[in-house]
């Protein structure tokens, strides 16, 4: 099993990845060819899916623990939670767009730097602080929490519902159901 700096960490990696080749597509220009535009929706489509399991679940374990263990912990997380729910914003546009139309593509623009403004906070400014108090065993239990917790979390951005840690967790499995359901029914991230 993988503490939870490598769970999150291997998120970020698949996002960075995410976001680079959406970068190589939108220096192309607007794509016109059909099946580019096919698979850069499938692409962003991943990201969405991607990334609204990663906030909901870092919302609901990481974020609380910054809280409780660092002495400026509310200050950071308040700065990484408002952060994350400027993502979702930027997510759920993307989420009902599509891909080649302007809002589309300055949406993609904008979740580019913002993703990649807010892995660097995490990475550089949180996590090496979260490394000197956290110890292995804890480590090792919240990305066992976070990992399991990525399987049932909301698969849809959700950008109105408050980052309340218990809320996200009494409230969530019934959202994530949801948007698993309208995912299903719809076809949406079988690709």
């Amino acid at each position: 099993m993988a503490d939870v700096f490598e769970v999150l960490g291997k998120d970020h990696a698949e996002v960075r990845a995410m976001l680079t080749e959406l970068e190589a597509g939108t220096r192309k220009g607007p794509p016109a060819d059909p099946a580019e535009l096919r698979r850069r929706g499938e692409l962003v489509q991943r990201l969405v899916i991607d990334e609204s399991k990663h906030e909901a679940v870092e919302e609901e374990y990481f974020w609380p623990a910054v809280r409780e263990l660092l002495g400026d912990g509310d200050e950071l997380a308040d700065h990484g939670v408002g952060q994350e729910q400027d993502a979702k914003h930027v997510l759920a546009v993307l989420d009902k767009s599509k891909p080649g139309e302007a809002d589309f593509e300055e949406a993609v623009a904008r979740f580019i730097a913002d993703a990649r403004e807010h892995i660097s906070y995490e990475e550089g400014t949180v996590w090496p602080r979260m490394r000197q108090v956290l110890d292995p065993e804890r480590a090792q239990r919240m990305g066992d929490r976070i990992a399991a917790a990525k399987k049932h979390a909301p698969t849809r951005p959700h950008p109105n519902t408050p980052p309340n840690p218990a809320l996200l967790k009494t409230a969530g499995p019934a959202v994530a159901a949801t948007d698993r359901i309208r995912d299903l029914v719809s076809g949406r991230g079988r690709h």
